[in-house]
């Protein structure tokens, strides 16, 4: 028998990268260590190892560590997209054979299944026996070791899985599939504006998929908006951490600069204002940070300062990529990536938000930038910014803090 639990680990686009594979293996066998580390001592020789070989990635882990835990952990990696418990034999069929009845028997113990059919790949070419044949050996070996089950090729109980390989073989029969996507740090570095809503957060959660690592800014518009709201916003921030690691936040507070806007500025242009000011001020800490784009939560048309001439407007004051990954969801989808990714229930708690303080009746929906421009005029704008960023409070964000 083995001494440790298998897990076989599956990358998704990282299997398509061609030549850059070994490095999007290395990145993501790095991340599944981070995480993973929480259950027990990682390394070689250690509590669990993991490596990649042949194409696949393996974790193997000491059968006292909680294995449905370090499951749970490495699903969450992004880059994996599917993770099998499994069982090893000598790349033998007749190893393989006696591994599979010892396999087939837990599940009919377990789960008193009766029916099942063999699905066989020979990842070695030069195995002398071809897929087909292997899995008819194997399930005829099933069928004499386990009197009670049956074949069943239309809609068995258990699809068992053999996967033949030069030096050993594997034997399982289910996936739980993973997040997919890119490894964290394969694709540069984000500052993401967030705040307390829906939206940013799953914006956020989104391009870390895509590999970007994360860095993030938070406004608040403090006494109006109370120490409470800034507390939701860092704790809905550290359930995002669990799927992009630690990162900072930095913490502004913009209502000098939004009292400058309401007393200069006409009411109507007051969020497009705030928004160009938001947008200023981010790049700024992104250049500062080493990002190499901006990301909203932003929806087109969702609000007044979402419409297509709105966002134009605000783009205008940086030059740094922007990165909208909501931009064409309607907020139902929206929503329902929120419950499934565990920010939903924190985004809805009603405390103030910064963009809900002098919010004008009649906002403009179609801003002309020269109008803007002309009414900007009359801020001291390097001025207000500076001082926005030197007042910053950084707060580091960890999901081990949750």
């Amino acid at each position: 028998m083995n001494e440790k639990n298998i897990l076989i680990v599956r990358a998704g686009e990282v299997a398509l990268k061609g030549m850059n594979k070994p490095y999007f293996e290395r990145m993501l066998v790095d991340r599944i260590k981070a995480n993973v580390k929480k259950v027990g001592e990682v390394g070689k020789d250690k509590e669990i190892d993991i490596y990649r070989h042949e194409g696949l990635i393996y974790i193997r882990a000491d059968k006292e560590l909680d294995l449905d835990e370090i499951i749970r952990q490495t699903v969450k990696v992004f880059g994996v997209a599917s993770v099998s418990r499994a069982v090893e034999a000598e790349s033998d069929l007749d190893a393989i054979g006696a591994e599979a009845v010892r396999y087939m028997k837990n599940l009919i113990d377990e789960k008193g299944i009766k029916t099942f059919k063999v699905e066989a790949k020979r990842a070695d070419k030069n195995f002398p026996v071809k897929s087909p044949e292997i899995g008819r050996i194997i399930g005829a070996k099933v069928l004499v070791g386990c009197k009670v089950l049956k074949v069943d090729v239309h809609d068995p109980d258990v699809l068992l899985k053999v996967d033949v390989r030069h030096d050993k073989s594997y034997i399982y029969d289910s996936k739980v599939n993973g997040l997919g996507g890119l490894p964290l740090g394969t694709n540069g570095k984000g500052m993401t504006l967030l705040s307390g809503g829906i939206d940013s957060p799953v914006a956020t959660w989104m391009m870390a998929k895509r590999g970007m690592m994360i860095e993030a800014v938070h406004y608040h518009s403090y006494p109006y908006t109370s120490e409470r709201a800034r507390e939701k916003v860092i704790e809905l921030a550290q359930i995002v951490s669990q799927y992009t690691g630690k990162f900072k936040m930095h913490v502004i507070n913009l209502l000098p600069i939004q009292e400058e806007i309401v007393k200069n500025c006409p009411e109507e242009e007051t969020t497009i204002h705030v928004r160009r000011f938001m947008m200023r001020i981010a790049e700024k800490l992104a250049q500062e940070a080493g990002c190499q784009a901006l990301i909203t939560g932003e929806d087109l048309g969702q609000v007044a300062s979402q419409t297509a001439e709105a966002l134009v407007v605000t783009d205008s004051v940086v030059s740094m990529p922007v990165f909208r990954p909501l931009i064409g969801m309607d907020k139902i989808e929206i929503m329902d990536r929120a419950q499934e990714i565990g920010t939903y229930e924190k985004s809805i708690e009603p405390y103030e938000d910064c963009c809900t303080v002098f919010l004008p009746r009649h906002p403009a929906t179609k801003p002309r930038l020269e109008r803007i421009l002309e009414s900007e005029s009359r801020l001291d704008v390097e001025t207000l910014v500076a001082n926005a960023v030197a007042s910053q409070e950084i707060v580091s964000i960890s999901p081990e803090d949750l």
